[in-house]
């Protein structure tokens, strides 16, 4: 039996009675994220920029929706705010400013840093610090990515960004571990939304990359979230604290 015969929907989880947080949920993987967590009975709480796409969203399935640019930390605060009492976090969102090094700017840096780990921060804040008042554990996700832990040429400040979010997932396993709350990250390689599409679509740029990658494919957003919903779950009780390659072994080469 070939690997591909091991579908999705065989996958399956029990998040009934569960509201579940998901930023960056309009589009690419924080969309599949919540609707993969909506098929398995997660209450989602969806937040994106784009109202247009949270309708959508909404149309697919049932969902409460928060506009806001995470790139506010007062924005994002409110929003976290706005979402309620949420026993599961997926911390999504994010940008990627394409940069050589010395084209970076300060301005991109801190959009950057901004949406990628300081929204990143402070949605976890107000999360966890409502889990600890009513005296309850939950689950973290980061999402991060292989760019935090090897070199890419024109990501600068992406590359820089997910370091820091694999470090901000590892002193939250910490700190947050003896409150019951587990915290851990999912690191993908290339995962083919859209939009990653149009900008891997070029065989001169995809054919090296993928020839780093032993399974010889990018991820899709399934792949992501399949992990994702694996790590929010209890059966992922002892995993805290981990970045998880979702790769199909690049950073093994």
């Amino acid at each position: 039996m070939k690997i591909d015969a091991l579908s999705s929907s065989q996958m399956k989880f029990d998040f009934s009675n569960q509201r579940a947080l998901v930023t960056g949920a309009g589009k690419g993987i924080g969309r599949d994220i919540a609707i993969l967590l909506a098929s398995f009975g997660a209450q989602v709480v969806a937040i994106s920029r784009t109202q247009s796409d949270l309708d959508s969203l909404r149309e697919e399935i049932n969902c409460e929706i928060i506009v806001a640019d995470l790139s506010d930390a007062e924005a994002a605060r409110t929003a976290a705010q706005n979402a309620g009492e949420i026993n599961l976090l997926v911390n999504n969102a994010g940008i990627f400013i394409p940069h050589p090094f010395l084209e970076a700017t300060s301005e991109a840096f801190d959009h950057t840093m901004a949406i990628n780990v300081r929204a990143m921060m402070i949605v976890s804040q107000v999360v966890a610090r409502g889990l600890i008042a009513r005296g309850e554990g939950g689950a973290i996700v980061n999402v991060s990515s292989q760019a935090s832990q090897i070199a890419l040429k024109d990501h600068t400040t992406y590359c820089a960004s997910k370091g820091a979010v694999d470090q901000l997932t590892r002193v939250m396993a910490l700190e947050l571990g003896p409150h019951q709350i587990r915290v851990n990250a999912v690191n993908p390689t290339v995962t083919l939304t859209p939009m990653a599409e149009m900008a891997w679509g070029d065989p001169a740029k995809s054919t090296p990359m993928l020839a780093k990658i032993p399974l010889g494919k990018f991820a899709v957003p399934r792949d992501v979230s399949n992990a994702v919903a694996y790590l929010l779950s209890d059966g992922a009780a002892m995993i805290h604290g981990v970045t998880l390659p979702i790769d199909g072994g690049f950073l093994a080469t």
